[in-house]
């Protein structure tokens, strides 16, 4: 760590920071990125692991309550038919955008910056998109007729009705969980192989070698992969436009007040993206600090996020301004509404100026280089987006159905502790994954970083021996 430090001091601060700190080599490496697999899991890692066990049995406690007693006793009323579980659903939806973003899309775009943190956001995509499915599926009021959702061939004749939008759902979520699920496997198996030849244990050298499914290393083993990874790279990337989109369509192709909206779509990405990299930065830091990967996942990782949450803070802090720009040349009463006297001033007013200050002033804060390289502040201003972005679903929700066309049907929404149980019971499945995932599977791709280092050491070999050939030939050329 001594060197390292040393090493970066004597940067030229006009350069960018290293992505892979330089004493590593592969031996180094591998100690380095699979000893949390193999060291037994301490006392934080068990605190943290009964915490989120204690929210889950809240999940599981909310989820048989609304089995037994059915969604009443959830909050929703008329016209609140949609509450808290389409909060929620969109909620974690948009925070499994950023795996999806940064795994598919900067690996096509050969950003290298991504390799030390695909692993944390794919995981982080998958568990997400778990915790997502849970709220329509409930909602539904009866999850076990749950397959009438899919074109299977009915005799019954029950087919879905492909213009409503539970059935977009259905698709958009198990596509890309199928997906996201097939392009997080793929690129662990190098991993797994890795796992599976220095266990020690004939039980861990069985299971790591079985989902290793016989990788050997070989130059067929590796072609095969990288065409494999690329091929779902590139399958990935339209899911990332796609299934937010279809999300937004839930709201947008609808005639409430607030909702019907042609800007939902690209305003709903670029949330969703904003609100992945805010978590991303919110499980990574903590986990860097505590697994010892700060030579791998360093400053210009943490810093390259910073920037990718300033620019889409922009795009939504846009697109509220075109919202309300909208509704007032509308003309509409109802629009104008929704805009500027429900939400603005209206019952919730609290929870939308809390969103406004947590969207668009605190991204802001990474114009200033001090803020985007500040650890701390980061990792305060990312729990802060989150907790914004939570804050729009509300928003959007809530206050458009609360006040609609009727006065007389209008009607505040207040969640129940059964809502509150499953919302929070989601946090502790997700929480529970996400430990399991550190403590069994290698957090950084381990194959990729080996890569990486080695690309990093050409290209510094290469442009030491290009100074120099210049260096000499200059002196040549003064000789002559």
């Amino acid at each position: 760590m001594a060197e390292t430090a040393a090493h970066i001091a004597s940067l030229d601060p006009l350069e960018p920071r290293p992505l892979v700190a330089p004493h590593h080599d592969d031996k180094s490496l591998n100690e380095t990125l699979l000893d949390h697999v193999w060291a037994k899991p301490g006392k934080g890692w068990f605190m943290l692991f009964g915490i989120a066990l204690a929210g889950l049995g809240l999940l599981v406690l909310g989820v048989t309550v609304t089995l037994a007693r059915g969604i009443g006793m959830w909050g929703n009323n008329q016209p609140n038919g949609w509450a808290f579980d389409i909060i929620n659903f969109v909620w974690w939806v948009g925070i499994g955008h950023a795996g999806t973003l940064i795994s598919a899309i900067l690996l096509l775009f050969q950003q290298k910056w991504r390799t030390s943190i695909n692993r944390f956001a794919e995981a982080m995509t998958l568990f997400a998109v778990c915790c997502a499915g849970l709220f329509p599926l409930l909602h539904t009021g009866r999850p076990w007729f749950a397959f009438w959702l899919f074109p299977y061939p009915s005799t019954l004749g029950a087919w879905p009705q492909f213009r409503s939008p539970l059935v977009w759902d259905v698709f958009a979520i198990s596509t890309y969980l199928t997906v996201s699920a097939l392009f997080w496997f793929v690129g662990l198996i190098p991993d797994l192989a890795a796992l599976r030849d220095s266990s020690k244990g004939k039980l861990q050298r069985t299971i790591y070698g079985l989902f290793a499914l016989g990788w050997r290393g070989s130059g067929r083993h590796w072609h095969n992969y990288k065409i494999g990874y690329l091929l779902l790279a590139g399958l990935s990337t339209p899911l990332v436009v796609s299934v937010h989109t279809i999300v937004s369509f839930d709201f947008a192709t609808g005639l409430i007040p607030g909702w019907h909206a042609t800007i939902f779509p690209p305003y709903f990405v670029a949330g969703a993206v904003f609100s992945g990299f805010a978590m991303v930065i919110t499980l990574i830091v903590p986990a860097r600090k505590y697994l010892k990967l700060r030579d791998v996942i360093t400053d210009r990782h943490l810093e390259n996020m910073n920037k990718v949450i300033l620019a889409t803070g922009l795009i939504v802090s846009y697109g509220y301004l075109m919202e309300h720009f909208i509704a007032w040349y509308s003309g509409s009463q109802y629009e104008i509404w929704t805009f500027y006297v429900n939400r603005a001033r209206g019952p919730y007013a609290g929870v939308y100026w809390l969103m406004i200050a947590c969207n668009v002033i605190t991204p802001n804060i990474f114009w200033f280089k001090k803020c985007r390289t500040s650890v701390p502040i980061m990792w305060v201003a990312s729990i802060l987006v989150n907790i914004g972005m939570w804050c729009e679903r509300f928003i959007i929700i809530v206050t458009s159905l609360t006040q609609d066309f009727l006065p007389s049907s209008w009607d505040l929404y207040t969640p129940t502790w059964v809502d509150w149980c499953i919302y929070i019971g989601t946090l502790g499945l997700f929480s529970t994954l996400f430990l399991l995932f550190l403590k069994f599977v290698p957090a950084v791709a381990v194959s990729e970083v080996k890569e990486l280092q080695l690309e990093l050491k050409h290209a510094a070999h290469h442009a030491a021996h290009g100074a120099e050939t210049g260096a000499a030939g200059t002196l040549t050329h003064g000789a002559h």
